[in-house]
């Protein structure tokens, strides 16, 4: 079922929001060679925490952590590690904040110190295809038409878009209707609706789209090996246009 927030509940999820922008922008002084996925979740327990928030995903559906850390080859739901990061590798930190009830998610995809074009290129094209579709997310468009501006932009570059995981509604729960897929035919699916909340994430490969999972149960990577990356914002629909909850600017 879709829920359509009020006003005051879109409010109270921007300031989980904001508040999750925060702590991003304090783990990208972070990322470095040496530090691990695993310091930097410590780091998000404890920077919640001191503002008077929780991670939502701990404890979802028995997931240990409270963030998600997707490194090179993997697509979403990588575990936190204590191996290091090295120098060249990209690593997506994906969480879900609680605030006082209200929830906001975003992931966001780093460089770690010196990375190659390709890498650099994979992440540039992934955050605008986030906007892309982003821009498409107004009172009276479809969701198809979200999902084919992110398509229709990765891969003209060449990219390919997974299709496995999508987009979601958010609030009160971490997952709610509708799903946003990231690829899709224009002018086809749910028409958006002011009051509706929704993440749209695209995860971008250089390869196929193709995935496979883990034996955690979790963890999804590319199915040939190749580099992918996300960018995740959670977005309120309104008569004003598209409201971004969770923008670091």
């Amino acid at each position: 079922m879709i829920t359509i927030k009020t006003a005051r509940e879109i409010a109270l999820m921007h300031e989980a929001g904001k508040l999750l922008a925060a702590c991003h922008r304090k783990i990208a002084g972070l990322i470095q060679p040496g530090i691990t996925t695993m310091e930097i979740d410590v780091f998000v327990e404890k920077f919640l925490q001191k503002h008077g928030a929780k991670p939502e995903q701990k404890g979802y559906q028995g997931y240990k952590y409270a963030t998600c850390a997707s490194i090179n080859d993997e697509i979403c739901h990588g575990f936190p590690r204590k191996s290091p990061l090295q120098e060249g590798d990209i690593v997506t930190i994906d969480m879900v904040v609680n605030l006082n009830g209200a929830l906001a998610d975003s992931a966001w995809s780093y460089g770690v110190g010196t990375i190659s074009e390709e890498a650099s290129r994979l992440l540039h094209v992934t955050k605008q295809a986030l906007y892309k579709g982003i821009k498409q997310a107004v009172a009276g468009s479809r969701i198809g038409d979200i999902g084919h501006a992110i398509q229709f932009y990765a891969e003209s570059e060449g990219y390919s878009v997974v299709r496995e995981f999508t987009g979601h509604g958010i609030g009160p729960s971490i997952h709610e209707d509708p799903h946003i897929p990231h690829y899709g035919l224009p002018g086809k699916g749910i028409r958006l609706k002011p009051g509706m909340v929704i993440t749209i994430e695209p995860m971008i490969n250089i390869g196929t789209w193709l995935s496979k999972r883990d034996d955690n149960g979790w963890t999804a990577r590319t199915k040939d090996g190749a580099l992918s990356a996300q960018y995740e914002h959670t977005i309120a629909i309104t008569n004003n246009g598209p409201f971004i909850l969770t923008e670091q600017s």
